[in-house]
């Protein structure tokens, strides 16, 4: 069966193009898959649209036992999807294992969500009912630095929701999600699910075809204002999470080492290539040094290595393109801050870099004012909150923020003013498919999750009957 075919109208395909996947970990060719072309993609859109009148009628207790059946169809297969995963992402094999089963986490609670008619009104003149319907064909276009979680995000609510879906995965980290394809072949009708991969080339045809009714993207913001365009033309609903440069304000009560224990995880978690990373931290002048200095402890702790290899925290940058940019915001680490932890790519294969921590930086610089989506965090300074806050929300990006103090009247005060879709007390990174999702400004379009992120892939149909 392998190398990794897709998933066309419930038969699987060879790509009529061939896909090189690279371990980023060695620089090398592991598999040579296949990828499709325009035609196949077209193909796959009609497939899913075919199936999409008897599914759309299916019932939710029928959707949701299969949803169950893909969760217990993954949970059987997690060893295997994890080292592929950690094989392709680079992302240590714990982590790779953990993506997984909160996928499949993701899978059984979204498997328990409904969409019952809302009464309006019920009066002696009239009654109003609110229906949820499904809108068709959904094309849900994934990245690569979470290839099987963000998928969890999209396809299961599409799936309960009655519509039919078109997965496209990144090109360089297919492989896991066409394996998930394999699962679903048997699970689900014929054109239910298709999963096809492509050259990083067929997004736009995905994104602008007629008879695609809604993209759900995530990615860069710069690739979601591509998506937005390109929907235009159908006025195609779309949900779009976008990129981030996530702030945290550490407020001068405190616990520096606390504290620093939290915004590491929040900023280094899978080598920071996460669009709700931590990426700048503001603190206060009167524990600047002391949680500088705890920071660069625990960065200078870590095991860059392999995630094949047991012992590896933190791994490879997925890809070239990537790799080459977070170079650029080393170098500028080193020009515009102070290094006091990392600094440097390893001299060695694989695109590795150390876990850099940068005091002595300020507002105005690339590191700063960008997202770098690698493991590099700038540390600022601030003697005034307000300030702080002021510079926080300066970015054009409103992802995700926290903020940090003993005093958590204090810091909710701050948090309730800070722009962004979700703000984190004491924490960074936490979430779950109970709790909405989404981005302000320009890191994103729409509601991921919970019963918000359900409606999304429907169409609000009000009856108004007179009596």
């Amino acid at each position: 069966m392998h190398p990794y075919p897709m998933l066309i109208g419930g038969e699987f395909v060879a790509g009529d193009r061939k896909l090189e996947v690279v371990n980023p970990a060695t620089e090398e060719v592991f598999v040579t898959s296949g990828a499709a072309s325009e035609a196949q993609f077209i193909q796959a859109i009609a497939a899913a649209k075919a199936a999409f009148p008897a599914w759309s009628v299916s019932t939710m207790d029928e959707r949701r036992a299969l949803l169950v059946k893909l969760a217990d169809g993954m949970e059987a297969r997690v060893d295997e999807m994890a080292r592929l995963l950690t094989s392709e992402q680079g992302k240590p094999l714990p982590e790779a294992t953990g993506e997984i089963q909160y996928a499949i986490g993701f899978i059984r609670y979204f498997a328990t969500l409904d969409l019952p008619v809302e009464v309006i009104e019920d009066s002696d003149t009239r009654r109003v009912e609110a229906h949820r319907k499904p809108l068709g064909v959904v094309g849900a276009i994934v990245p690569w630095n979470f290839p099987i979680l963000i998928v969890a995000f999209k396809l299961p609510l599409a799936l309960l929701a009655g519509n039919t879906v078109v997965l496209k995965p990144a090109a360089t980290t297919p492989l896991t999600t066409l394996l998930l394809g394999e699962i679903c072949k048997d699970i689900f009708p014929a054109g239910v699910v298709n999963v096809v991969a492509d050259l990083n080339d067929l997004g736009g045809l995905l994104s602008s075809h007629p008879d695609v009714a809604k993209i759900s993207f995530t990615g860069s913001t710069e690739t979601g204002r591509k998506v937005m365009s390109a929907a235009a033309a159908t006025i195609k609903r779309i949900t779009l999470e976008l990129g981030g440069n996530d702030a945290a304000i550490v407020l001068e009560d405190a616990d520096p080492k606390k504290a620093a224990a939290g915004i590491y995880a929040g900023a280094f978690f899978n080598a920071g290539q996460v669009c709700i990373a931590l990426k700048r931290a503001y603190v206060h002048e009167g524990i600047y040094d002391a949680l500088c200095d705890e920071l660069a402890q625990l960065a200078n702790a870590a095991v860059v290595d392999d995630g094949l290899k047991q012992g590896a925290t933190i791994g490879p940058i997925q890809n070239k393109v990537q790799y080459d940019k977070v170079l650029e915001f080393l170098a500028d680490a080193h020009d515009s801050g102070t290094v006091i932890a990392g600094g440097n790519a390893l001299e060695r294969a694989g695109y590795f870099v150390q876990p850099t921590i940068v005091r002595d930086i300020s507002d105005g610089t690339k590191l700063v004012d960008e997202e770098q989506f690698g493991p590099i965090l700038p540390v600022i300074k601030y003697s005034d909150p307000l300030d702080a806050l002021a510079r926080a929300n300066a970015s054009p990006y409103g992802l995700g923020a926290s903020v940090w103090g003993t005093d958590v009247t204090k810091a909710y005060e701050i948090a309730q003013q800070m722009e962004a879709g979700t703000v984190w007390i004491n924490q960074h990174l936490n979430f779950g498919p109970n709790i909405p999702f989404g981005g302000a400004k320009q890191s994103g379009l729409g509601t991921e999750f919970a019963d918000e992120g359900l409606h999304e892939f429907t169409q609000l149909r009000v009856v108004n009957m007179a009596k």
